[in-house]
């Protein structure tokens, strides 16, 4: 697979979880099992110049789905975790914190 593509799948897998867990109430954790599995392995798979580049911005979505599902989860989860091990920087203060700056068509 191109690693565009790989960019790409890993990106939309990434934000198409945190728009699932966001604002639910009563998630069972245990089912997102193979989506955050899959999303660590795709992470881990990526190139390790690629993986920098994305941090900052994985960081940020990857972070704010971890605030949506510690808001309902009580203690430590594996699944809570496994999402952890994806995150190098600070976690975003809430799932509701898009405060990055995003870029545009004039910086490509």
């Amino acid at each position: 697979m191109h690693i565009y593509r790989k960019i790409y799948e890993f990106a939309a897998s990434a934000g198409a979880l945190e728009g699932y867990v966001y604002g639910k109430k009563d998630l069972d954790l245990d089912s997102l099992r193979n989506w955050v599995d899959n999303l660590v392995a795709g992470f881990r798979r990526l190139p390790g110049d690629v993986a920098d580049e994305i941090q900052p911005g994985l960081d940020m979505t990857i972070g704010r789905a971890i605030r949506s599902l510690a808001a309902q989860e009580s203690g430590e989860h594996e699944i809570l975790e496994k999402l952890g091990s994806l995150v190098k920087g600070a976690l975003p203060h809430s799932p509701d914190d898009f405060n990055k700056k995003k870029w545009f068509e004039g910086d490509l």
